[in-house]
């Protein structure tokens, strides 16, 4: 996007103008974002996860490893890919957690899943949306209410219309595909028909960034907000702030 180029966006009838590039990197022109929703746009549900730990006496990062733990055929993954039900997750998690050494209430961890909104990342969505295509990668469970996975109807109200920015919404429960399977980035390119060296994906974690860069994209790993909206304006080179 170097000196003010005009890029005309597929599927769009208007052409967009954007400030000169801040990136002065070889990389290829990023004409995608694309955005995790948990950990990203919403807070981790890691927080949440500890804060449960707290109450309930377990080890800090004890929920955390247990999603680690065989992490294609847990109940965390079966649950993400739709092949068990809220109970029968519920059930597995129990299990491995007991098999771990300690006692959980399964039905907690699900309350926990939908994070709070961070404003400054739905700022960001809103003047990426403006300037590229922008589709968002989910791993979600059918709880909740949308993919969002809110707790309440207010709640769900208000990322339904962080939704609506989206162009498309990945979701892995509805796919029966999760992060990091490489198909599910595969599609959501597919869908915006924009290659992977020209998309930019931002998550949380580490493990589902690494199939984004093997397939070309720049990734940016999520962890204070405002950190990762500057790497990401140096990448497109348009104020993302207010």
């Amino acid at each position: 996007m170097e000196g003010g180029e005009i890029v005309a966006h597929r599927g769009r009838n208007k052409v967009n103008t954007v400030a000169p590039t801040m990136n002065t990197s070889h990389a290829p022109q990023p004409l995608a974002i694309l955005w995790d929703f948990g950990g990203v746009i919403l807070s981790s549900p890691f927080e949440a996860f500890n804060r449960y730990e707290s109450e309930a006496g377990l080890p800090k990062d004890f929920i955390r490893s247990l999603n680690a733990r065989d992490p294609d055929t847990n109940a965390w993954a079966k649950m993400e890919r739709s092949e068990v039900s809220l109970e029968g997750f519920v059930g597995l998690f129990e299990e491995e957690a007991r098999l771990n050494g300690h006692a959980l209430d399964g039905w907690r961890i699900l309350q926990s899943l939908s994070g709070d909104i961070r404003p400054q990342m739905v700022e960001a969505l809103r003047r990426c949306k403006a300037a590229f295509r922008v589709a968002c990668i989910t791993n979600n469970m059918k709880s909740g209410d949308g993919p969002g996975m809110a707790r309440s109807a207010d709640k769900a109200a208000a990322i339904a219309d962080i939704m609506s920015l989206f162009e498309h919404v990945v979701e892995s429960s509805k796919l029966g595909w999760r992060k990091p399977d490489p198909r599910i980035y595969r599609h959501a390119c597919d869908l915006l028909g924009v290659a992977p060296e020209h998309c930019v994906y931002l998550d949380d974690l580490g493990i589902n960034l690494k199939p984004a860069r093997a397939m070309g994209m720049r990734t940016i790993k999520v962890g204070d907000p405002d950190v990762a909206i500057a790497e990401l304006e140096a990448m497109v080179g348009i104020p993302l702030r207010g």
